[in-house]
């Protein structure tokens, strides 16, 4: 990979080494690092990138706005390069061969030079008056010195099949506009978790904690909402509504009979997950705790699918991942086995299977989600 300087596109063949590197930081002259890299993968994002990307654009404040064109066959490369070509200093254009979401997470994240970095999914977008407070309060804690290991936010379900929007916001466990640790943080209520879209990295605290994201493969969001906070020391959360999640779209990744389809993406990142989290080198208490925590829900969702799937085969998988957690980390597998869906998806047999089903159909008409 060559980086010839901020604003030239960068190409990316496939998974070579290179492509894993960090650049060095600027030279004299350039233009200063942001204050954060907003990484946004494109595959095929033609009809809709501007909504992600024009109020970046906007922010009052000095953003990198990194996008990775995944190997699109639509005009995405063309626009990308425009982009870059318009706002030089600003948008960095990344071409690789197609790699999936995680590959080009990976392509954005090693070339960004923001003091914090920001995923931004193509079909998603930020909301205008919130980009401004957030981009505010971040401003605040860099030129003081205290800048937090991560940055919490709401987000904002924008589901276009119902016509709806839900607000997820997180003032129930973590206090809201300082800097805490995790002594500070309450116990989350079941369903309540940290989702990629409400996380902001500092980008030093991505590089320590090494994540990486496996090719051709759905559902890494995963990864990166919970691999990093293992190197997270100091967290801070803003009561703002920044991120507008899209959902809806009959082809989306996380539309139930597209998950459907894809159970084996969804046990690897599971499997990944689990050997990654390494619960018992995590001392303190609480940072655990919230670890587990995730890692029960991601179970969890593994095993609905296998439910709702109701396969010889997705009850294999299912057998073969309770054993697998079990083995690699015994810890996740009692939290998990513990908790409330833990106890509803291991009630044995059909009975079994119908009950979650039932459950799963409820929960989704009365909170709908996908």
């Amino acid at each position: 990979m060559t980086d010839v300087n901020a604003t030239a596109p960068i190409t990316v063949q496939g998974e070579d080494e290179d492509a894993q590197q960090s650049p060095a930081e600027p030279a004299d002259g350039e233009v200063p690092p942001a204050l954060v890299s907003f990484v946004i993968p494109c595959y095929n994002s033609a009809d809709y990138l501007h909504r992600a990307v024009e109020p970046l654009l906007a922010a009052p404040e000095h953003v990198e706005i990194v996008l990775v064109n995944d190997g699109s066959r639509d005009a995405t490369g063309e626009i990308v390069d425009r982009y870059a070509a318009a706002h030089p200093g600003t948008v960095r254009a990344v071409h690789r061969e197609n790699g999936g979401h995680g590959a080009a997470m990976d392509s954005g994240i090693s070339v960004a030079r923001g003091t914090y970095v920001k995923v931004l999914d193509s079909d998603d977008w930020t909301d205008p008056l919130a980009l401004g407070e957030y981009l505010r309060r971040l401003r605040d804690w860099v030129t003081s010195g205290e800048q937090p290991d991560v940055v919490i936010t709401n987000y904002v379900y924008e589901n276009e099949g119902r016509g709806s929007r839900r607000r997820v916001r997180y003032g129930s466990f973590i206090p809201e506009g300082r800097i805490c640790t995790w002594d500070d943080l309450r116990r989350p209520r079941v369903g309540r978790y940290l989702l990629m879209h409400a996380l902001t990295y500092r980008r030093e605290v991505l590089r320590r904690s090494g994540v990486s994201f496996p090719p051709h493969t759905f559902y890494v969001d995963n990864l990166m909402a919970a691999i990093p906070l293992r190197e997270v020391r100091t967290l801070a959360y803003l009561d703002i509504d920044l991120y507008r999640y899209y959902i809806g779209r009959e082809d989306q990744s996380v539309q139930e009979s597209v998950m459907l389809t894809r159970i084996d993406q969804q046990l690897r990142v599971n499997r990944l997950l689990v050997a990654a989290l390494r619960s018992t080198e995590i001392a303190d208490a609480r940072h655990r705790r919230y670890l587990l925590h995730y890692a029960t829900i991601v179970c969890s969702v593994s095993l609905t699918l296998t439910a709702l799937a109701g396969t010889e085969e997705s009850r294999r998988d299912r057998k073969d991942l309770l054993l697998y957690v079990k083995r690699t980390d015994p810890r996740v597998y009692k939290a998990f086995r513990r908790s409330p869906t833990g106890l509803l998806l291991s009630v044995p047999g059909r009975g079994g299977e119908m009950l979650v089903r039932s459950s799963y159909r409820i929960a989704r008409k009365y909170i709908g989600f996908n």
